[in-house]
């Protein structure tokens, strides 16, 4: 009994300072996520009907128009107009497809596997190089063991829910709680709920992320955002 008691309240320790780590991490990256959801918004904007199956999707485009030459042959068509692609390893559910009809109690669910790739990408691409995400043997050294995904890009989840409300979703404003670290690999989903109508087309959201192969919640919070109309198509 006495064993067990003391691993329960090991395991205890470690989610209470992973907690209080990743609290730290979100207060001074949060400035940082606003503005990178904002430069993402655009490119989601729908300008083509939701079956031109014709049309390159952002990420195997490069700036002049041309297409990628090793372009991802898991990039797949969007079936939504906010957007721009999907991949074959997403799935995403939604409650409510008419942004005149969002009400509360409407739902989005979005789920990934976070690979590898996925980490040294977002590593490369936010300069968050901490070797805990990145080198094994130093991370099997550590408290969790082995290497394990940045907080932020498990909770980035949320925003690819978000996005997949209807309507153009601009991020306002996100409290978050870390409740566990997510093992490279793990398949993960994220759901929010509307849970009030702020006026203006503006909502606030429960936001939870599950890690799936673990069966345990990792984050949750509250976010707020505003539901635009598309801009007219050219």
């Amino acid at each position: 009994m006495s064993q067990q008691n003391s691993g329960k309240s090991d395991f205890s320790a470690m989610t209470d300072a992973w907690s209080a780590m990743t609290q730290s991490i979100i207060r001074t990256t949060a400035a940082a996520n606003r503005a990178a959801v904002s430069a993402m918004v655009p490119a989601m904007e729908a300008t083509e009907s939701n079956d031109d199956s014709s049309r390159t999707p952002a990420a195997d485009r490069h700036s002049d128009g041309s297409e990628s030459a090793g372009a991802s042959t898991d990039i797949i068509p969007a079936t939504i107009p906010s957007v721009d692609y999907s991949d074959l390893d997403w799935e995403f559910e939604r409650t409510v497809d008419d942004p005149s009809h969002i009400t509360v109690g409407d739902t989005v669910t979005f789920e990934k596997t976070l690979t590898d790739e996925d980490v040294r990408a977002f590593a490369h691409s936010s300069g968050d190089t901490n070797r805990l995400h990145l080198d094994d043997e130093f991370a099997a050294e550590t408290r969790f063991g082995n290497r394990i995904v940045h907080g932020t890009l498990v909770s980035g989840l949320i925003s690819a829910a978000l996005a997949r409300l209807p309507g153009l979703t601009i991020y306002l404003s996100q409290d978050l709680e870390f409740r566990g670290p997510v093992e490279i690999g793990d398949r993960v989903s994220a759901r929010v709920e509307i849970v009030d109508a702020l006026g203006d087309d503006q909502y606030r959201l429960e936001t939870l992320v599950r890690d799936e192969d673990a069966d345990e919640t990792v984050v949750e919070g509250e976010a707020v955002v505003l539901i635009d109309e598309f801009p007219p198509a050219e």
